[in-house]
């Protein structure tokens, strides 16, 4: 009953906290309420809050844990490349 019901759930769990502790400021994400956008951000040292920007000019503040899931990962040499632009 473990294996089939609890452990797979646990896995989903333990899954979706490293994705929300790996997120970084240029990756690609989608909200819990379907909003997508690219991560501007974050609000403060402990980064439980994070500026989404949807558009050019519009940027939101959401919690951490309100992102759904991760559409495009920014690779280390583009957050460079990011931060020139700037």
């Amino acid at each position: 009953m473990y294996f089939l019901m609890i452990r797979p759930q646990a896995k989903r769990q333990k899954e979706k906290k490293r994705m929300l502790e790996e997120l970084k400021k240029g990756d690609r994400i989608v909200t819990i309420g379907g909003i997508h956008g690219t991560i501007g951000g974050f609000k403060s040292k402990e980064k439980k809050a994070l500026i989404l920007k949807i558009d050019n000019k519009t940027t939101i503040t959401i919690n951490r844990s309100a992102v759904a899931g991760l559409i495009g990962k920014v690779e280390d040499t583009e957050i460079g490349a990011i931060g020139d632009q700037a």
